[in-house]
């Protein structure tokens, strides 16, 4: 479980959590700070902005302020309290986007390694979410109260996600989700030689018994265990010691390639979670160990592209195909894999 990181000490020395970051625009006039605050949070009163003040929890450009401080132009403001904030607290923040496509029911995102989708434990800033509500407004709600999200990636995977603008866009891209219709294809760098050519995984996928973060595969006879996961994989490159390979999805469920690869032997590549930022294949020469080191610190993070993303436009009715291509941490990371299996050779 990931701990929480305290933003900045109190007079106490105990560590507070920060709730809002704010930073005043250029053109902004000297204002009493329980006043501008009361412009930029939402079911904020007076009073209740004023006690935060009076107990130290308004920074001004890291210095804890009272309520009658003036707001400056290009002060930096901190809301801090001792308690993290709640993951359902959804802050505004202006975060770029990498939008590959935009009409007014939907638009087609490439996410970043590194971005959480969204707020969640040890998360609660700097997610998809919260660029999201800053760049969009009145986005629809999907089923667990998060806007315009109609599926995710994991934090760590970069690549495509489609985001409702619409009650009615969140309602069919669901739905096609669901029902497995929608056409999601993945790369990925996996340990190991892979024989076949190609081949499909299923396991029901469920939270590991005995470690929280991460997800395992239960099989049939293990009845009621796991959600069913369906996964397609099929090798484009055999690197010798690794193998890239495209994964499509049939279903949804969290970590599936990671957990479906890991399950037949071929654990992603530098995915610390599930063991595969270990040297699982190769040799035990210091110039291999040496080697894989350097494709760690070039790709510090799972093999993992959502490369490509199709679906039925919601009210147009045609099927879109986007695609996006690979980063350039693990375009870098194939590009070294296949030199040394051509030196290996």
């Amino acid at each position: 479980m990931e701990d929480y990181t305290p933003k900045l000490p109190n007079e106490e020395n105990n560590s507070l959590y920060e709730h809002y970051s704010f930073t005043a625009e250029k053109g902004q006039s000297p204002l009493r700070i329980d006043k501008y605050l009361m412009n930029f949070i939402e079911n904020a009163t007076r009073n209740k902005i004023q006690a935060a003040a009076k107990s130290g929890n308004i920074y001004v450009n890291g210095t804890p302020v009272k309520s009658n401080y003036k707001v400056k132009a290009n002060d930096v403001i901190k809301v801090l309290f001792e308690h993290p904030p709640h993951e359902n607290l959804l802050v505004a923040e202006d975060i770029p986007l990498d939008i590959i496509y935009e009409d007014e029911d939907l638009l087609v995102v490439n996410k970043p390694a590194g971005m959480v989708v969204h707020p969640g434990h040890g998360n609660y800033s700097g997610t998809l979410i919260n660029a999201l509500i800053f760049h969009f407004d009145n986005l629809p709600n999907n089923s667990s109260e998060r806007p315009g999200l109609v599926h995710r990636i994991d934090k760590d995977t970069t690549g495509l996600l489609v985001v409702a603008k619409t009650e009615i866009a969140m309602a069919h891209l669901s739905k096609q989700f669901k029902d497995k219709t929608s056409e999601r294809e993945y790369i990925a760098i996996v340990w190991g030689n892979i024989e076949e050519d190609e081949g499909t995984i299923v396991g029901n996928i469920g939270r590991h018994p005995k470690n929280r973060l991460q997800n395992t595969v239960y099989l049939d006879d293990e009845e009621g265990k796991g959600k069913p996961a369906v996964t397609h994989f099929k090798v484009l490159e055999r690197l010798g010691y690794v193998t890239l390979v495209t994964c499509k999805l049939e279903t949804g469920r969290t970590h599936q390639i990671r957990v479906h690869m890991k399950h037949i032997g071929h654990t992603l590549f530098n995915d610390e979670r599930y063991g595969g930022n270990l040297i699982l294949k190769g040799t035990t020469f210091t110039k291999y160990k040496q080697f894989v080191d350097n494709c760690f610190k070039i790709l510090p993070r799972q093999a993992l592209h959502a490369k490509t993303l199709g679906f039925e436009h919601p009210t147009k009715g045609e099927f879109l195909r986007f695609e996006a291509p690979i980063p350039k941490d693990m375009e870098d990371c194939i590009e070294k894999w296949k030199g040394y299996s051509k030196y290996k050779e």
